[in-house]
């Protein structure tokens, strides 16, 4: 028996009066989108495409007003945090479970109740999406709760076992087959790429059918006024003293001015190297005038390389090359030292301007991290670097005491440094 569509729509608008008043953040990135029911053979829980939020009227029965809640942030969240226009090269399966594991704890710490079986693991707590995607297995056969229905129906099929993750075959066959118009969308050219989905009439087999996946133009449109949209909800819950936790943190990261760490890691060295003129007095074949003369000093670099097995090997190549790169650059001599609790054994690793900046060979370790053997080592060795750069989670055993020369923390996750300036990496 169909569940009473008045009744359900009744408890979705409560929900969301809910939201509104004791969640404002959430409450106001719920308004913008329109509730539609949908068609279970594609949306057997919720989905959303950016534009609407889609429901299965019996699974919405199934839920508590709390849960209904959950679902309706849950949706809104995928679309204030743009992913589904962040997945780029990622496979989507892996990328729709990522973007579960990133939002859940979000709205787990902020008081609301998840429905079972949503996708949660406090490992992943605090991270991004593309943090915690290259953590997932390839083979995770995990389901995300909902439907994510902004990408195409084919891109998450697994070559590999010839099925497609999070999604029935029957549903597949069906898209191929007979691919649905995108409901409550006009079908003239008149709709910008950003116009939100009207609320449609239900087609004759009780719901509206698949969206069609976001073209490029739509996806950059709605990244766009989605984060203005974010950004406003923010500033009104902040107003009203209901931001907080992480909810609140992730804002602030995601709406700072950012730039890319080689960018920020260029600009930094290129100042320590800037070159400057000198008027050291000239000998006296040269005449009686002095003249400025235009001197470039070496910089002397350590670079710190966390070994413990928390970094992958292509992400150590991509950093070690990056710094090749700016040590041609900037005339810089590089003392290398990879570390997980202790020294690798080899260390140090010296690399002159002229020479290439390379991984050495036979570089072990997997153990525990502590950062202290880096710095006892340039302290022992009466070094005064003008620069250490230390590549790492930053999840370890810090030194007590600052050192008394730079440092910068180049941090893949979100744990913090006691000193240092902390560069983001991903």
């Amino acid at each position: 028996m169909d569940p009473d569509i008045e009744r359900i729509e009744t408890k979705l608008a409560a929900a969301r009066t809910r939201l509104i008043l004791d969640k404002p953040f959430l409450g106001a990135l719920v308004l913008r989108l329109p509730m539609q029911a949908a068609r279970p053979d594609w949306c057997p829980t919720t989905a959303t495409d950016a534009r609407a939020f889609y429901y299965n009227p019996e699974y919405i029965a199934s839920l508590s007003l709390e849960q209904t809640q959950f679902m309706l942030a849950h949706e809104a969240l995928h679309c204030a945090l743009s992913h589904f226009a962040r997945r780029q090269h990622r496979v989507q399966h892996r990328w729709d479970l990522a973007c579960d594991y990133a939002i859940n704890p979000l709205l787990i710490d902020d008081g609301l109740k998840p429905p079972p079986n949503a996708l949660n693991m406090p490992l992943y707590k605090g991270m991004t999406a593309e943090e915690i995607y290259p953590l997932l297995d390839d083979n995770d056969q995990s389901e995300t709760l909902d439907r994510h229905a902004y990408d195409s129906q084919g891109e998450g099929k697994d070559q590999t076992q010839g099925t497609d993750r999070g999604m029935r075959e029957g549903d597949l066959q069906q898209g191929r087959q007979s691919p649905q118009p995108r409901q409550g969308a006009p079908q003239d050219a008149d709709r910008s790429p950003g116009e939100p989905q009207a609320s449609s009439d239900s087609d004759d087999e009780g719901g509206a059918s698949r969206p069609e996946p976001l073209t490029p133009d739509e996806r950059e449109t709605l990244a766009v006024q989605w984060q203005q949209r974010m950004a406003g909800a923010a500033q009104q819950a902040m107003q009203a003293g209901k931001l907080g936790g992480e909810l609140r943190r992730m804002f602030d990261h995601l709406l700072q001015p950012q730039l890319p760490w080689r960018m920020l890691l260029a600009r930094y060295m290129t100042t320590l190297a800037r070159d400057d003129y000198t008027f050291i007095p000239p000998s006296r074949r040269e005449g009686d005038f002095i003249m400025p003369s235009l001197r470039s000093d070496q910089i002397d670099l350590v670079v710190a390389l966390d070994t413990s097995g928390s970094i992958k090997d292509g992400e150590m190549e991509e950093f070690i090359d990056e710094v090749d790169a700016l040590k041609g650059q900037v005339r810089a001599r590089v003392t290398l030292l990879p570390c997980d609790a202790k020294l690798c054994d080899g260390a140090p690793w010296v690399f002159e301007p002229w020479e290439q900046f390379r991984r050495p060979d036979g570089i072990k370790g997997g153990g525990g991290t502590s950062f202290s053997p880096v710095f006892e080592w340039v302290e022992k060795a009466g070094r005064r670097p003008d620069l250490l750069v230390y590549f790492t989670d930053a999840d370890g055993t810090f030194p007590k005491a600052e050192p008394p020369y730079p440092v910068i923390w180049l941090v893949k996750g979100r744990s913090k440094v006691p000193w240092g300036q902390r560069i983001q990496l991903n």
